[in-house]
């Protein structure tokens, strides 16, 4: 059968010959937009709580398989966490990971750091302490989208690791407490980080708490008091309403049901949405011959959807 071929002739004598299927995938419909934009961009997200069951992949069937590849960052993106088991434990991991995404995000703590207690630490990470339910580097104009996390070597006791669906918490906030959540998606928040690592660093930013773009969905969540300035750049009259909406939100996000609790055992890759989760660590105590060691790392989402769409089409074809 012919094939049918839309031809057009323009007053310039030039004549444009477009695939009617093409045409019909840019319809300005809105169901026809929406669908490009799912198919783009992957928006639909699977919401959790504690009840959560991570997805799990091979850490060497992601290295050496497209399809595994695949549901390792199609998870990522819909869930926003997913772990690799079976990696061999030693540095390399999360470097190696990121080759497969295609590179990692440089920050000032390098392309990849080392979550040991460190005497002098610079950073509530490298100590034995409690974690509290945060996302990473939001004193960072463009926050890193994703972070992984490689176990070496576990505590003896303790260090286990506490998630919370941070669009998840959003949504339920915006639902019991609609001012709150207007108020946390419009008052920018002072964050700061100083010290020396990969090398000397003193960072300023104002983000919202709660990143909503223009129809209204939340897509980035900026919360970490340890890097929450002293400063707070607000009218007077908004600061009383700001912190009782900061609370709301974490009163929701350390609700027992809506944080999932888990425990990295050696050989153990996380990978998880930055922009989404906030991840936390109970306090540890290590083994006397060696300490609890995580090598991390992170990537950027530009660079995991890219990766994403070329395993797509290698395991699907261009349907």
């Amino acid at each position: 059968m012919q094939s049918l071929w839309v031809s057009i002739a323009w007053p310039d004598r030039h004549t444009s010959v477009f695939d009617p299927e093409w045409l019909k995938r840019r319809c300005f419909s809105a169901a026809a937009r929406q669908a490009l934009k799912e198919e783009l961009f992957l928006n639909e997200r699977y919401y959790w709580d504690s009840k959560l069951r991570i997805p799990t992949v091979d850490y060497q069937e992601v290295l050496r398989d497209d399809k595994a590849a695949l549901d390792w960052l199609s998870n990522l993106r819909r869930v926003g966490v997913v772990q690799l088991k079976g990696a061999p434990t030693e540095k390399g991991v999360v470097a190696r990971l990121g080759e497969r995404i295609g590179y990692l995000r440089m920050t000032f703590y390098g392309h990849t750091w080392q979550v040991q207690d460190k005497h002098m630490a610079n950073n509530l990470a490298y100590t034995s302490g409690k974690l509290s339910p945060h996302t990473d580097y939001p004193a960072l104009y463009h926050t890193p989208g994703v972070q992984l996390l490689h176990c070496i070597s576990d505590a003896e006791e303790g260090g286990e690791s506490e998630l919370v669906d941070g669009f998840h918490a959003a949504e339920l906030l915006r639902r019991e407490d609609p001012e709150a959540f207007r108020t946390l998606t419009s008052a920018r928040v002072d964050f700061t980080d100083m010290g020396t690592d990969y090398c000397e660093f003193l960072l300023q930013s104002k983000q919202c708490t709660i990143e909503a773009d223009p129809e209204g969905r939340v897509v980035r969540i900026n919360f970490n008091n340890a890097t929450r300035d002293s400063v707070l750049d607000l009218p007077v009259h908004q600061v009383q309403p700001f912190y009782r909406a900061l609370r709301a939100y974490v009163d929701i996000m350390v609700r027992r049901e809506n944080v999932f609790t888990y425990r990295m055992v050696p050989g153990d890759v996380l990978i998880f949405d930055n922009w989404r989760l906030l991840h936390g660590r109970r306090p540890y105590r290590s083994r006397p011959d060696r300490s609890r060691h995580l090598e991390g790392s992170y990537a950027d989402w530009a660079e995991v959807m890219s990766r994403l769409r070329i395993l797509r089409k290698s395991v699907h074809g261009n349907n």
